[in-house]
């Protein structure tokens, strides 16, 4: 299942609390993907071993007791990745908009139509008047802040990789 949105709409804070009812109250295996298309996110120390590892463009894993992190320097497509994860029932992923994949997509305060030819739902607060747009045949909308409709309705409507 996928989450697409503009910045600072909440694909992060749903995506937080979907994965964590489906793991806590519907005993599911949760996988999580986030695209990061402006190349921001620092998952590392400069000087740490594991960053002087990765530095080199070597692909790195570093495990312990409790986690395992993988590092990569290569761009991946979505079934090497999932791949990487082995076992899960549900991946759910932020952003990657133009992937196969059911998608929620995610707004306050108003809708930005270029998002309408990837969406299967459309999750909104009350800071969205849907009077003032015509959205695209059989999208369904969700409360963003009824988590557990939004879980239903991903059981419900979740691809099969």
């Amino acid at each position: 299942m996928a989450f697409t949105g503009p910045s600072n709409s909440g694909k992060t804070t749903l995506i937080l609390k979907v994965a964590r009812m489906l793991i806590h109250e519907y005993g599911k295996e949760v996988a999580i993907v986030k695209h990061d298309p402006k190349d921001k996110a620092r998952f590392d120390v400069e000087g740490k071993d594991s960053y002087k590892f990765s530095d080199t463009g070597a692909e790195v894993i570093v495990t312990s007791p409790t986690r395992t992190t993988y590092f990569s320097r290569r761009h991946k497509e979505l079934d090497e990745i999932i791949r990487l994860f082995d076992d899960f029932d549900f991946l759910l992923v932020e952003g990657l908009k133009s992937l196969p994949l059911p998608r929620i997509s995610i707004f306050r305060n108003s809708l930005d139509e270029d998002y309408f030819p990837y969406m299967n739902a459309l999750a909104i607060d009350e800071s969205i008047d849907l009077k003032r747009y015509t959205l695209p045949e059989g999208v369904s909308v969700l409360d963003l802040n009824d988590t557990k409709s939004v879980v239903e309705w991903i059981l419900n409507n979740a691809k099969e990789v």
